[in-house]
Formats: C-alpha cells, structure tokens, sequence
C-alpha cells in the first residue's frame, strides 16, 4: 500500500459509522456505473474504436487533463464537500469513455503486460476475457457497506495521483472559483476590526465579504485578491478553485485536515 493510499484511508477512518456507510454506498454506484460503461466499450467494436481512436489523438498533456479531471470528481466523492460547485464543467462523455479504457489499459499493462503484446485491432477481444472476471468477482452489491469495497477504488484514485503530480507540479496560486466568488455572503461589520488586506478599520454597520472560515474584508479589498489567489489571506483556508490541478490539490489537502482534526471530520465546513 503506498503513501497516498494510507493517507486516503487514513482520513476515511476518521468518518462516523453513518457518514462512512454512506460513502460506501456511493462509491458502489460509481464503480458500478462505471464497470458498466467499461463493459459496454469492451463489446462495442463501434464504441471501442472510437476510444481507441480518441486516446492515439491526444497528447501526454491532454492525457495527464483527462485523468485530473477523473481524478477530481473521485476526490470530490471522497471528500463528501458540502459546498456545491459546478466550476470545472464534467467530463464529457466520449473523454469519459477515453479515460475509462485508458485506466483499464494501465491495469493490464501493470498486471499482465503480455496481453498487451498483439496489435491494438486484437486487443478488444482480450481486454474482454480479462476483464469479465473482475466484473463477475465484483458482485451484485450485497455486503455493500463492508470497508473492503473502499479498497480497490482508492487504489485507482492513489495511482491517478502519481500520474497528475508526475507529469505536472500541483501547487503555486490560483484564483478563487468564480461561482465560489458569487456566491460569497456579506456581512455586518461590528466595528473596531481592521481588514487584514488594506489594514484598515472596517467601520460598524458597513457590509463585508464573509468567507468560509468566517474571517470578514472590504469587498474592495477581497475581490482583487480573490482574482489571483483562493486562499483567505488570514488562515490560508481554500476556497474552490476553476483550476484543475489546483482544485485537485485543495481537496487533497481537505483529506489531510481530516486525519489531524479530532472528532471524526473536518474542523470547518468546506
């Protein structure tokens, strides 16, 4: 078991029974859905051609994007955030498709690299024998709640992420969501508190940006700020970002908060 993988269980321990179960679930129907999509590729001559085809069109950059971007709707399951965020439009469905069949690709070259040895015009029918073994050992669902099920799908989330951060540096500043930004709430200045940006009072009565982590700004002050970076500049708390990566590594970053806050959960909502 790797770094990431512990780590990513690590942070799940730290979950309610309830809360745990309940992400179990969830994460059965994806792996569900997606095993069937999967299934459909493999007996589709029609549809695997065409994923085949798509993936020879891309370029190791545009790889690297499309697993981000699967990589980051499995992290906002694993997450369970409770501020909704429809910032980075979802994988569309022939990417989807793509990166399905490039994942499983990956497996087999990792597992059974031999199977991988004919041409790609053969591969179709041997990436379907191997694969209607896992599909029948996965089962119909019942004992869906057991911790086990979390196994392989972490597993597939660990490995994306040595694949992003290889291939691109997670990290430096990246601006706020602008659906975040929107939807920020004003505030009641009390008075006798200064904004930590333009170090000025914020007089009483006056209305300020609130954010998440409940530190207040001039909306003058906050705004700019927030067009480059998407951190509070008093705590560093991140809000959503429209960058991939940088969305990737805010949420890899809200997993680590919840192995060192005590209580089963994150010390502050998303």
């Amino acid at each position: 078991m790797d770094e990431n993988t512990t780590t990513i269980m690590a942070a799940l321990a730290t979950l309610p029974p309830h809360q745990l179960s309940n992400l179990t679930h969830s994460i059965f129907s994806e792996t569900l859905r997606r095993r069937r999509r999967l299934a459909a590729l493999l007996s589709s001559q029609t549809l695997f051609s065409l994923s085949l085809r798509r993936l020879h069109s891309l370029s190791l950059h545009d790889k690297t994007l499309l697993i981000a971007r699967h990589l980051l709707s499995s992290l906002r399951l694993l997450t369970t955030t409770t501020i909704t965020t429809n910032n980075i439009p979802p994988i569309k469905a022939r990417d989807s498709d793509a990166v399905l069949l490039l994942l499983h690709l990956c497996e087999v070259r990792q597992h059974n690299p031999a199977a991988l040895e004919t041409t790609p015009f053969e591969w179709r029918a041997t990436l379907r024998g191997l694969y209607a073994d896992t599909l029948l050992s996965f089962g119909t669902g019942i004992g869906v709640h057991n911790g086990s099920l979390l196994v392989p799908y972490i597993e597939t989330v660990a490995r994306c992420l040595r694949f992003v951060t290889g291939e691109r540096k997670v990290g430096g500043d990246v601006a706020a969501a602008v659906s975040t930004v929107v939807a920020l709430p004003s505030a009641v200045a009390s008075g006798g508190a200064e904004c930590a940006i333009c170090r000025e009072e914020m007089r009483g009565g006056r209305e300020v940006c609130e954010l998440p982590c409940r530190h207040l700004f001039h909306w003058r002050c906050v705004l700019p700020w927030l067009k480059k970076r998407n951190t509070c500049p008093c705590c560093r708390f991140q809000l959503p970002t429209d960058d991939v990566f940088g969305e990737i590594q805010r949420l890899w970053e809200v997993l680590i908060k919840m192995i060192s806050t005590s209580g089963g959960g994150v010390g502050m909502k998303e």
